[in-house]
């Protein structure tokens, strides 16, 4: 069995001529009609980008998780939003501490500390002269970055710090920094070592 191929016959001598065939008008019509559906599609969604989610998140997905819904979720992250623009620029939004700038606040034992007490003297009232932080020795002076936040703000930051970077202890509430705030009164002595372990934990 043998393949054929079919050929228009010439006469004898032409030269042989293509034809142009015309693209039906329908599949040009369904063509224009796919590309405008697909364009509208893409259009509306964005273009796969979402225009709510902004660096440095990735995707919708990954912004989610840190939007919290209520309650605890909710306090943790205005603490952690106010941690960033108030003390993450000295001790880090990794909790690590930068050198010669500020300690490390992860896996500290100021912070990891049965009770709060002297954790939330620090911001109230700054700190000054040396101290030793997680086995390093420091003499570096903090002023009192928490008077400007509200009894709410400041124990969420604290509530943050402490359940945060491996930290787990426990929570602190305005009703404890209040108290505090009112102990200190209107013009604060700035903490040293010594007074901070005079207090109770």
């Amino acid at each position: 069995m043998s393949d054929e191929i079919k050929t228009n016959p010439t006469p004898a001598g032409a030269e042989p001529t293509a034809e142009r065939s015309h693209l039906p008008m329908w599949i040009l019509v369904v063509l224009l009609a796919l590309l405008y559906v697909g364009g509208l599609y893409f259009n509306q969604h964005s273009g796969w980008f979402d225009k709510q989610v902004y660096s440095p998140y990735g995707n919708a997905a990954e912004l989610e998780l840190y939007q919290p819904k209520s309650g605890a979720a909710a306090a943790l992250a205005a603490g952690r939003k106010s941690y960033e623009s108030v003390c993450g620029t000295c001790h880090g939004n990794d909790g690590l501490g930068k050198p010669g700038q500020a300690p490390m606040l992860a896996g500290s034992e100021w912070v990891i500390a049965k009770g709060h007490n002297r954790l939330a003297h620090i911001p109230l009232a700054g700190l000054s002269g040396p101290i030793q932080v997680g086995g390093k020795d420091w003499n570096l002076a903090m002023a009192a970055m928490g008077v400007a936040l509200s009894d709410t703000d400041l124990a969420n930051v604290l509530t943050y710090i402490r359940s945060s970077w491996g930290n787990k202890a426990g929570e602190v509430t305005a009703d404890d920094i209040k108290a505090i705030r009112a102990s200190l009164g209107a013009r604060p002595q700035v903490m040293t070592h010594d007074t901070l372990m005079a207090l109770p934990e």
